[in-house]
This record gives structure tokens, sequence and C-alpha cells, in this order.
């Protein structure tokens, strides 16, 4: 027999169902409240952490809202140096508990670079010290694996530089106590540790990608060319801003232990070179400026060598024939150009190269700054000679600065590291009269259009540069075999905004070059391959329906142009 049961239907009630009702409502009102206060709680508390917590160190919470160092970013704001939390690993040798011996040879299978024979003596000292600063997260991993217990692993503030050798000379790096020794890192220490500024990143007149040009194609022709080394700058002629500045052979800041120190210093502001030919639209602008020169047909002797005090001054390609202005340039003669110095006279050529700051360190706001090796007796022979760049040593960031006064206008302003934020660039001061300046854009256009700088031609940038190649001095005279080859552009010629340098250090002359070691083979073509690459991005784009206009000058060339320095 099956027995059904059945429960009984409830029977509420209406006044016991509002019960039930009444009694959610209320839990839900306390959970709501509790909620509300809660994040009133979190809030008030944000809130005083931003505005009155100004504790500092370690214990201090504040410091989570401001990087203990600045930030250093390009003109576009991409990040060039950060600091980061990083590991260290440490030891504590009065803990260990396996033999130092032991732990030795595993530290070695972890970081190779190391001797064994230095872990040992940090192992068995008597005070704590480093084992490795700035390592790597698979690094500690696996000396944590060892499970010694008297290794450690304090966190501490680490400075990064993200983009490795790129810049290297410009940003420096810092010491072991987070100050900045070389670069911007060391000339803005102070700013970049201010308490009240380093919340905002600090913002170079660099641009990452145009550097980032600079220094593939330059590298790319040292190797080439198996030279010891090169330099380049690229340079806003009308604010003094550095947009690109590389210096090689160069660095990793991440990694300095075990680096080469002379690969550290910057050769664009620290080394000095005797620039040889880059100087002579200098020296002939200052002429035209004096009205010693005041005809661009006027011809000179060029025939024969220059016998002065004993000494012969020669033309690496000579013409052997009377040349005027425009040729002298084009052809690059050593013989014509000290002929117009020598019109020109000593206290004319002095005052030229001192407007110029060539007497003095360049004027750009890193440390890192050389002074320039200035005659110490300037007669008639120094005069001729310093006039084609011989006798006298600067920097290429010297000549770069000289250059933008060139073509500008005639103005000279020192070059800046730092982004021009105001938009007005700085006043500067006079030392080429404007049609003077005109005069020489169209020369140094004829200079590549025509001349030894014709591997410096991009199409439709209207390139315009002069071509230097000079002996460096040694015990006893200049060395033949060892040149110091350089190409100073600007662009484009008709309206100049950049000023390139490229300096290329001993370049061999191989088959690479054709053979030759000359600027013309081996620094001209770094500036074509640089303007073609690096223009459209700092806004210059070709056009070859214009150039600059040198209808009144092309008549006056011998049409045989020689294809000298």
């Amino acid at each position: 027999m099956n027995t059904l049961v059945v429960r009984p239907a409830r029977i509420r009630t209406a006044g016991v169902r509002q019960q039930i009702l009444l009694t959610a409502q209320q839990r839900l009102m306390i959970l709501m409240l509790l909620f509300m206060a809660a994040f009133f709680l979190i809030s008030v508390r944000l809130v005083y952490f931003g505005l009155f917590d100004t504790s500092t160190g370690q214990g201090g919470n504040a410091a989570a809202f401001v990087p203990a160092r600045a930030d250093i970013v390009d003109r576009n704001g991409v990040p060039l140096a950060r600091t980061i939390d990083g590991y260290s690993i440490r030891v504590v040798p009065s803990k260990l508990l396996n033999k130092p011996g032991y732990l030795a040879d595993e530290l070695v299978k972890i970081f190779p670079d190391t001797p064994r024979e230095e872990f040992l003596k940090r192992l068995t000292g008597t005070r704590p010290t480093y084992l490795r600063r700035r390592a790597l997260p698979d690094q500690v991993a696996a000396v944590n694996a060892i499970g010694e217990i008297g290794f450690d692993f304090p966190r501490e503030k680490e400075r990064l530089y993200p983009q490795l050798t790129l810049a290297a000379h410009v940003l420096g790096f810092t010491n072991a106590e987070g100050h900045g020794v070389t670069g911007v890192e060391g000339a803005y220490d102070e700013r970049l540790l201010d308490p009240k500024l380093r919340a905002d990143p600090l913002a170079l007149s660099i641009d990452a990608r145009v550097q980032g040009v600079l220094e593939s194609e330059l590298s790319h022709a040292v190797n080439n060319l198996e030279a010891i080394g090169g330099a380049g700058v690229i340079l806003d002629v009308h604010t003094g801003e550095v947009l690109a500045m590389t210096s090689l052979p160069t660095y990793n800041p991440n990694k300095l232990a075990g680096s080469d120190p002379m690969t550290r210093r910057n050769a664009v502001t620290y080394n000095l070179y005797e620039l040889g030919s880059t100087f002579k639209p200098l020296s002939i602008a200052a002429a035209i400026d004096a009205g010693t020169v005041t005809s661009m047909a006027r011809r000179y002797d060029a025939t024969e060598p220059l016998a002065i005090a004993g000494f012969r001054i020669r033309d690496s390609h000579p013409a052997r024939r009377w040349l005027n202005v425009p040729e002298t340039l084009i052809h690059s003669s050593n013989i014509t150009t000290a002929r117009i110095a020598d019109d020109l006279g000593r206290e004319r050529m002095e005052k030229l190269f001192r407007d110029l700051d060539f007497d003095k360190r360049p004027g750009i706001d890193i440390k890192e700054r050389a002074y320039p090796l200035w005659p110490r007796h300037w007669g008639r022979l120094t005069t001729m000679t310093t006039a084609y760049g011989h006798g006298i040593a600067v920097t290429p960031l010297h000549l770069a600065s000289a250059y933008a006064a060139l073509v500008n206008g005639g103005i000279y302003r020192p070059a800046r590291l730092t982004k021009l934020t105001d938009g007005a660039p700085p006043k500067g001061r006079r030392v080429f009269k404007a049609a003077t300046s005109a005069r020489m854009r169209q020369l140094l256009r004829l200079i590549v259009s025509d001349g030894t700088g014709r591997k410096a031609d991009a199409p439709g940038f209207r390139v315009g540069g002069k071509t230097g190649s000079a002996e460096k001095p040694g015990a006893g005279g200049y060395r033949r075999s060892s040149l110091v080859s350089t190409f100073s552009a600007a662009f484009p010629m008709d309206n100049p905004r950049y000023v390139v340098i490229a300096m290329i250090d001993e370049p061999k002359g191989n088959a690479y070059s054709s053979g030759q070691r000359t600027a013309g083979w081996t620094a001209a073509p770094v500036v074509q391959k640089v303007v073609m690459r690096a223009g459209p991005m700092l806004g210059v784009f070709p056009d070859e329906s214009r150039d600059v206009d040198v209808s009144e000058l092309t008549p006056l060339l011998w049409k045989s142009s020689g294809s000298g320095e």
C-alpha cells in the first residue's frame, strides 16, 4: 500500500509579505551605507597622501608618486633614461652556510663575465658586499636557487637606458649613488633630483628617430672604411638645438663594467681636430664681409705652390692655373685660399675665429667640452694656413655652429641639448652680413653640384657643403697616412634649416671607397644618406622643382671640374 504525503500550501497574509520585504530593504540599505563609508575613507586617505604627506625615504609613501630621478625624454617624448626598481645581489659573509669555494663555482656559472677569484674575495670578506648590481630577474632566480641564506636581494633604484647605446654620449650615465657623472645626466644632476621638478621629464632637443639614422649611417661607414672612429651632429641653424649627436666608438650606459673608458669620450664636443678645408668657406665669407673679395670673377694664381716663410703651400689636386672664388671652393685650393687670407690680414682672420668662439670651449650644456688649440704665434704663415684649417684645432661642434651662422643669415647661436619650449629662438649675435650669408649659400651649393662634394648630393634636398681632408699632426710633422675626413653640410640651401657634420677618423682607402680616403669619397656619402633618410622626419621633403639660383656664378666655372677632397 502506497502512502502519499502532501505538503499543505503556506498561506501568507499581506501583512507577513510586507514585513519580509521591509526587512530585505533594510539589509540592502545597510550594505549600501557600509560600501559608501568604505569608499569615503579610501578617498580621504588618497587625498591626504596627495596633499599632506611629505614624508621621504624608505618609510615614506609620497615617493611612490614621484620618481627618485626625473626621466629624460627626446623632443617627442620618447623615453631615453628612466629610474626603475632594480634587483641587486648581496652577500653577508658571516651568515654563509656553504663553503666559499663551492659558492664561487656556482656564481661563475651564472656570471661568467666575473672571475672566480673576484667572487671568492667577496665571499670571504668581513663585511656585507655586493656580488652584482643591476642583476637581471633570471640571474636573481638562479642565485636564489643555490639555497644560500647568506645571500639577499635588496631592491634598489636603478637608472635604465631603454634605447641602449642610442645617444649614449649625450645622455651620459650615473654612479652607484645615483648622481649624474657625464653628459646630460651630469650637467642637469640637480634638476633631475629636485623633488619639485623631478615629476616632470627633462625634454631634450634630440629626436630619437634622427639620432638613430645618424648613428646607423656613420657606424656603417666607419666599419666599412676600417676607421678608428667617427663623429656626427645635426643642428637646427635657427635655434642651435641639437637634433642628433653621435661619437664612435660608443658604449652602452647600462653596462659600464668592463667597457673601455675611451669609448665614453664625446668626440663631437671633447676631441680636437684640424678640420682642414671645411674652414675655407668661413675664410672666404670673412673676406667678402671685409671687402677684400669684391668680385666672384677675380682670379688668383694657383699655377705653382706658394712659397712663404720657408714653407710651400700646395694643392692636393693642383689645377695649375688661375682660379676665381667659386673655383677656389669647388676645387678646394689651398693656394688661392691662402692668397685671399693674406689679403684679409691677421687681425681680421683672428677676429673671424674669435667671433665664432674658436678660442673658447664649445657652447653647449654639458661638461665634456674641450678648449681649442689656438696658434701660439700668429704671423703671416699662420693667417694663411688657418684659412684652410691647418694650425688650429677645434671640435666638430665648433664647426657645426659656425656653419649654422654661415647659412642662416649670419647669426651665431650656441648649441643646446634641451628642447626649446617657448618657440622663440635665442637672440644670438651677428658674425656675417646677411648678403654674405646669401652668397655663401650659393657657393656651398655649387661645391655639391659641381665640385668635391658631389657624393653628398641628395636629389631634391638641395644640399650644400664643403669637404675637408686633413692630415693628422704627429711627431716631426703631419702624418700623410692618417686623415681626418669631414663633410660639413646644410640643407635645403634655398632656405637652410639644418647643418649636418660627418667626420671619419683615419678611414682606409679600400674597395668600399674605391681606394680613396678623402672626404669626398668617405664622409660626403654619409651626409647624402643621412639627409635622404632624416630629412622627411625633420619636415624637409625632396622637391626637385626648387633650388638655389646660381645662374650668375655658373658661367665663371671652368668646365673640367676636379674631384679633389
